[in-house]
C-alpha cells in the first residue's frame, strides 16, 4: 500500500501553482506585455485628461512608465518562483515573493474596479503562507539562531551612556549627510 505524506503533498501542490503563475506574470513583466506601456497606451485613454481616467487605467499607465521598475519586479517574481522549485531555497523564494504579494494584493484593493486578480492574488499569497507554515519548524531554528546572543559580562552606566553616545553622534553625522546630497541632488516635485 502507497503511503502519502499529505504535508509534502501540499506543500508542493502549492510550490508548484506559485511557480507557475509567477513565472507567467514576471515574464509578462519582462517582456513589457503587463501593463501599459509608453507605446502601446490605448488611444481612448492616451487622450483622456488624467482626472477622467479610471483607478485601473491610471495604475497601469503608471507601472507601464518604467520599464525598469517592471523588469525589477518581474525578475524578483521569476526568482522567487524558481527558488520555489527546490527544497533548499524554498523558503528564501517564499520570504522573496510574501512581500511582493502583499504589494500585488493592497495594489489591487485600491486600483482595481474587478476582483478576479485580487482573488487570485490571495490565493497565491495563501499558498504562500501554508509552505510556512509547514516549515514552521525549521523557520523557528532560524529565528532561534539569528536572535541568539552570549551572554557578555554586565556593561557599567558609564560604559553605556559612551556607546549611545557615540551612537548618537554617527546618527547625527549620517543625517547630516544625507541632507547635503538631497539638498545637492535636490528633492523632486513630491
Amino acid at each position: 500500500m502507497i503511503s502519502i505524506n499529505y504535508k509534502d503533498t501540499i506543500e508542493i501542490v502549492c510550490r508548484l501553482y506559485v511557480f507557475f503563475f509567477l513565472t507567467a506574470y514576471g515574464l509578462g513583466k519582462v517582456i513589457g506585455a503587463q501593463f501599459y506601456t509608453p507605446d502601446l497606451i490605448p488611444s481612448e485613454i492616451e487622450t483622456m485628461p488624467i482626472s477622467m481616467t479610471s483607478d485601473f487605467d491610471l495604475a497601469w499607465v503608471f507601472m507601464g512608465r518604467s520599464f525598469g521598475y517592471m523588469l525589477f519586479i518581474g525578475i524578483a517574481e521569476i526568482l522567487g518562483a524558481v527558488l520555489l522549485l527546490f527544497n533548499r531555497t524554498k523558503l528564501i523564494g517564499t520570504l522573496i515573493l510574501i512581500p511582493i504579494m502583499v504589494n500585488v494584493i493592497v495594489f489591487d484593493i485600491f486600483f482595481l474596479d474587478e476582483y478576479g486578480a485580487l482573488a487570485s492574488a490571495i490565493i497565491y499569497f495563501l499558498m504562500l503562507c501554508v509552505i510556512l507554515v509547514i516549515n514552521k519548524e525549521k523557520i523557528v531554528e532560524v529565528l532561534k539562531i539569528l536572535f541568539q546572543y552570549d551572554k557578555k559580562e554586565k556593561t557599567t552606566f558609564k560604559e553605556k551612556l559612551i556607546k549611545y553616545s557615540i551612537i548618537i553622534l554617527i546618527l547625527a553625522i549620517v543625517f547630516t549627510m544625507n541632507q547635503l546630497i538631497v539638498g545637492w541632488l535636490g528633492y523632486g516635485k513630491g
